[in-house]
């Protein structure tokens, strides 16, 4: 499938890049390039040559929000759906198989902050700013808050919603929203390491932790336990599971058999 506002890769080690591409304005989110986007998560999460999406945005900056070039002229309902379109791409990485790695430069703010803070894991450039921003412009960042306001607690996420400021990298990551950073020039090399890392182990067990920890995250403590438990045992019986152990005991590099 051919993309206007994305560029999209696959390569041999088996991650498919995403890549935000409206550099002229900062990768911010028009109506086109979030439907792009959400088939392009869609996509990757079907595709057998892919077990770890890896998501970045051209230029100088990750993402900068919502192009509010689309904001005049629409009626109440409208804009109910347009925000909701705007929204999909954050709300389904949560549900799909694979992982999704953010690498993120520059800037990430408004929806571009919600973006990230969806994302599975980030590695940042050092020199790297999120926040909370359409404040700023008499709007306000309440579908980006909620997987922020899930990483570093409802105090500081109200503070980002309500004062719209930056956050430098290593806030952010104290914050837990960022994972690793790196030197802005090593980025994208780091990054795409970072995922082909990642790549290498074995993808059902990648696919069952990743789904088992987003269904048990609103679960009661106890049942937590219980539902992670039955998880465990459904993946010791895959053949990915024998061959790893195996792998361990006779000392070689594991052949996956499922995607």
């Amino acid at each position: 499938m051919s993309y206007e506002h994305l560029l999209v890769d696959i390569d041999e080690k088996f991650v498919g890049t995403i890549t935000l591409n409206r550099p002229d304005q900062l990768n911010t989110f028009n109506y086109g390039m979030a439907g792009e986007l959400h088939q392009a998560l869609l996509a990757m999460d079907e595709d057998a040559g892919v077990r770890v999406i890896l998501l970045k945005g051209s230029g100088k900056a990750f993402c900068a929000g919502i192009d509010v070039n689309e904001l005049e002229g629409k009626s109440a309902m409208e804009y109910r759906s347009w925000v909701r379109h705007m929204t999909q791409p954050l709300i389904c990485i949560s549900q799909l198989q694979k992982p999704v790695i953010a690498s993120l430069q520059g800037v990430a703010a408004a929806n571009g902050m919600g973006l990230a803070a969806s994302s599975d894991l980030v590695i940042a450039a050092e020199n790297a700013k999120m926040g909370l921003t359409a404040i700023n412009v008499g709007l306000n960042c309440v579908g980006p808050v909620i997987p922020v306001a899930r990483i570093v607690g409802r105090k500081k996420a109200m503070e980002l919603l309500l004062f719209g400021n930056l956050i430098k990298a290593p806030e952010a990551m104290a914050l837990g929203l960022i994972n690793r950073t790196v030197p802005k020039e090593d980025l994208e090399e780091e990054a795409l390491a970072w995922a082909r890392d990642l790549a290498t182990r074995s993808p059902i067990a990648v696919q069952m932790a990743k789904s088992a920890f987003y269904a048990a995250e609103d679960m009661d403590y106890l049942k937590q336990f219980e539902y992670m438990g039955e998880i465990f045992a459904r993946l010791c019986t895959t053949e990915d599971a024998r061959e790893g152990v195996a792998a361990f005991f006779e000392r070689r590099n594991p052949e996956w058999k499922l995607r």
